[in-house]
């Protein structure tokens, strides 16, 4: 097995690559079942230890997820399941898709979600009900990271504000002092910098301090990037990809996301204390292709949580 050679970039680096290696370091990616078996090895695209994210779509059946897990756990990786609420039919549901997940594959994270459904299967409609059953914290569960939505979310706030969404943190973060988990936000994917550095700002400004994960699209063709930034409701920083779109030359090659991640990791060596600590990649155009990308600019893992 040929696997890569995840060396740093030499130290004497222009100063805006040893920014962006510095931001990439413990950035996670997000996989599906049907994707991932597509991967022979994953050790063969990430540096061990990386979390790897796997997503929960509402046909996915929960044995599919837990052997995904079970399967990229035992390839060297910290796996953080999704589990949306609106797909979980009660509690004891949840505590069976728990007790899986650890039995199996020794799972004690998780990314806790309201899902896409319009309509709830059960009695779970949103992230804060899964967390007032207290199933995670009796499991011994260590990080538990919710959602973010830095342009909002039509769907909770169909006003186009972020009222109700963050109310949902001001919760979120009440709920996090008084857990023993490590608690995060991991977002959707955006496009433009400076609205996500303005809204990062905002939410410590109004005493939310949970850390950020900024969801970043992996590189893609701009029609695969415009066409899932519209099914998932990324609207503001849309006019990026529009923009590019418009120049002919360029609609057929892949978009990177080298010029946001430059610009969130600026103002994150100008301001150590800026929210946003690990970037979060959505592998729009392939995994394969993302982690290549990450792992050329610098991107790195942190220590696995099993062995933190």
């Amino acid at each position: 097995m040929g696997l890569l050679n995840f060396a740093k970039k030499d130290t004497q680096a222009p100063e805006s690559n040893i920014q962006l290696e510095s931001f990439l370091k413990d950035f996670s990616i997000e996989v599906m079942p049907r994707t991932a078996e597509k991967i022979e090895n994953f050790q063969d695209l990430l540096p061990n230890g990386t979390t790897v994210y796997i997503a929960h779509l509402e046909d996915t059946p929960i044995e599919d997820m837990v052997t995904t897990a079970k399967r990229i756990a035992a390839e060297g990786f910290d796996v953080m399941p999704h589990f949306p609420a609106r797909i979980i039919k009660n509690k004891q549901t949840l505590k069976n898709w728990i007790a899986m997940y650890q039995g199996e594959a020794n799972i004690s994270q998780a990314l806790l979600l309201a899902g896409g459904l319009s309509k709830p299967h059960g009695d779970f409609e949103d992230s804060m009900q899964l967390l007032e059953t207290d199933v995670f914290g009796d499991a011994g569960f260590k990080r538990l990271h919710v959602a973010g939505h830095p342009e909002g979310n039509k769907d909770i706030d169909p006003d186009g504000s972020l009222t109700k969404v963050n109310k949902a943190l001001h919760w979120k973060q009440a709920f996090s002092d008084t857990s023993d988990a490590e608690m995060a936000i991991a977002t959707q994917f955006c496009f433009e910098a400076d609205p996500v550095i303005k809204w990062a700002n905002s939410l410590v400004e109004n005493g939310i301090k949970l850390p950020i994960h900024i969801g970043v699209a992996g590189p893609a063709k701009l029609q695969t990037l415009i066409k899932f930034s519209i099914a998932c409701g990324v609207g503001a920083s849309l006019r990026v990809l529009q923009r590019r779109a418009k120049d002919l030359s360029k609609l057929l090659l892949p978009f990177t996301p080298d010029e946001f991640l430059a610009s969130l990791a600026i103002e994150k060596s100008k301001n150590p204390d800026f929210n946003i600590t690990n970037v979060h990649f959505f592998p729009l155009g392939g995994i394969k292709t993302n982690a290549k990308w990450a792992t050329e600019n610098g991107g790195s893992s942190a220590v696995p949580l099993s062995q933190s």
